[in-house]
C-alpha cells in the first residue's frame, strides 16, 4: 500500500471518529415575537422565580436589552468579525443595587461569522503528522470552512445603570465563549469555557443618546403609558481589558486543542485582545410606576409580557 493511501485511509478513520463521537449542536428555541415597544425584549426571564416574587417596593423587576449590529474582536493578532449580538436579562432593583437574571439559553446570542482561512488559518501549518495531513486535506475543500459564534459562559454581573449613560466606565460584566465549528473541530470546540470563560466588561466609547420609551400593557406607544423604558442608542462600545483562554473540546478527545492555541497564540493575556461593538441600543425598564403593581410587580410584568407575544 502506498504512504499516500495510508495517510488518505489514516485521515478519513480521524474524520469518521470526530464526527462520529460528536453530537450535533441542538437547534435553539427561537424567541417570541413581542408587539410594539415590547419587541426588543423579547428574551427576558420575566418567568424567573425572583423575578415573578418582585414586590415593586423592596425588588423591582425590569427587562435588560443590549444589542449591536455587528463589530469586531482581535485576539493577539487575529481579528474576527462578530455577527449582529444580543444581550438580554431580567433585572431586579433592590434600592439601586442591580442583580441580573439570565433567560433560558444564556445572556448573550450572537450570529456565527466566518473565521477568515478557515481550518488552515485556524490551525496550519502544524509539524504534528496527523494535524498536517488534515491541514493537507483541506486545502480547496469545504471541509476548510469555520464559523465562530459567541455565546454565554455565565450569568452577567456588576450592572452599572449609570456607566450606561457615560462614557469610559464598565458597563456590565459578561462571561462569553466562542465555540468554533468544523467538522474536524467537532461542535463543542470553544476558546473559553463555563468554568474558564473570557470576562468582557464593555464600556461606551462615546456617548449614547436617548431617552424614555412610554407604551401601554399591549405594546402600542403612549405618552403616559404605564409601561416604559430608557432607550439608548448611537454609542460604540468596547474593552481592551479582557485576557482569552485556551482552546477546550476541539476534535476527537481535544486532540487539536494544543494545535489551535499554538497558531493562535492562546492564552493571550490582558491586554493584548480588544473588543468592539458598533452602534449599540440599550433599553432598560418595565413598569414605569413599580410601585403601583405591589405586591405583586413581578407577577404582572410577566403577565403583560406574555400578553404582548404575537406568535
Amino acid at each position: 500500500m502506498s504512504i499516500f493511501r495510508k495517510s488518505a485511509l489514516l485521515t478519513a478513520a480521524l474524520a469518521t471518529a470526530l464526527l462520529g463521537v460528536t453530537a450535533p449542536v441542538a437547534a435553539a428555541t427561537d424567541p417570541p415575537t413581542l408587539a410594539g415597544a415590547w419587541a426588543p425584549l423579547n428574551r427576558c426571564a420575566v418567568d424567573d422565580p425572583a423575578m415573578l416574587a418582585a414586590d415593586g417596593v423592596a425588588v423591582v423587576a425590569a427587562c435588560l436589552s443590549s444589542s449591536s449590529a455587528g463589530g469586531s474582536i482581535t485576539i493577539g493578532e487575529t481579528t474576527l468579525t462578530t455577527g449582529a449580538n444580543d444581550l438580554q436579562a431580567g433585572v431586579l432593583n433592590r434600592g439601586g443595587d442591580y442583580t441580573l437574571v439570565a433567560p433560558d439559553g444564556g445572556a448573550v446570542v450572537g450570529d456565527p461569522v466566518q473565521v477568515p482561512g478557515g481550518l488552515l488559518g485556524l490551525m496550519c501549518p502544524s509539524d504534528i503528522p496527523f494535524i498536517s495531513d488534515i491541514c493537507e486535506r483541506v486545502v480547496g475543500s469545504p471541509l476548510n470552512r469555520v464559523t465562530a459564534t459567541i455565546e454565554a459562559a455565565g450569568t452577567p454581573t456588576d450592572f452599572n445603570l449609570g456607566a450606561g449613560l457615560g462614557v469610559g466606565e464598565p458597563i456590565v460584566t459578561l462571561p462569553v465563549k466562542i465555540r468554533l465549528d468544523n467538522p474536524f473541530l467537532g461542535s463543542n470546540c470553544h476558546i473559553g469555557s463555563d468554568d474558564d470563560p473570557i470576562l468582557l466588561r464593555p464600556a461606551n466609547l462615546t456617548r449614547p443618546t436617548g431617552g424614555m420609551v412610554r407604551f401601554d400593557a399591549d405594546g402600542t406607544p403612549n405618552p403616559t403609558g404605564e409601561m416604559g423604558y430608557i432607550s439608548l442608542s448611537g454609542a460604540d462600545q468596547g474593552d481592551s481589558t479582557f485576557a482569552v483562554p485556551g482552546a477546550d473540546g476541539c476534535g476527537f478527545l481535544g486532540l487539536l486543542n494544543g494545535a489551535v492555541n499554538l497558531q493562535q497564540g492562546l492564552p493571550s493575556p490582558a491586554g493584548e485582545n480588544s473588543l468592539t461593538l458598533t452602534n449599540a441600543t440599550t433599553n432598560l425598564g418595565g413598569f414605569q410606576i413599580p410601585r403601583n403593581f405591589a405586591p405583586t410587580q413581578g407577577e404582572q410584568l410577566s403577565t403583560r409580557w406574555h400578553a404582548a407575544i404575537t406568535n
